[in-house]
């Protein structure tokens, strides 16, 4: 098995930082927008707690992959290692992963709001995208 460099990780947590504050936002947008929504009702709550799942994972992967680009950096005071990467290149990769999940699924749900043929149109959209998602992840 090929082993990744360092160097390799920083870039890859950098960008995986950027992606994940963006999308992190946007998932603390929505649920913001719930809070202060009257609707309560079956579906805005799945919504809310899509969004929410969205958003935590996303912090998540952040400040995994926050970890790895300060250990990968010149200049950081102790040696490393690949195995001391392993915690958080776990916990950062699957966070990231759980919240494209829950990401795709808020879209997904979020055209049942409107009518039949909206949710139709979103859940397919959405599971197209996550299709799609995960050829591009591997």
């Amino acid at each position: 098995m090929i082993e990744i460099s360092l160097e390799y990780w920083n870039k890859l947590a950098d960008q995986i930082i950027m992606i994940s504050s963006l999308l992190a936002g946007f998932s603390v947008a929505v649920v913001a927008n719930f809070l202060v929504s009257e609707t309560n009702n079956r579906l805005m709550r799945t919504i809310m707690k899509s969004a929410t799942i969205a958003a935590s994972f996303f912090l998540i992967a952040l400040f995994s992959m926050t970890k790895i680009l300060m250990m990968t950096t010149e200049g950081f005071p102790f040696k490393v290692s690949g195995d001391d990467l392993m915690f958080p290149k776990l916990v950062g990769g699957i966070s990231f992963f759980i919240g494209i999940i829950s990401l795709i699924t808020m879209i997904s749900l979020s055209g049942w709001t409107k009518s039949k043929n909206m949710g139709k149109f979103t859940t397919v959209i959405g599971i197209l995208a996550l299709i799609l998602i995960l050829f591009m992840l591997t």
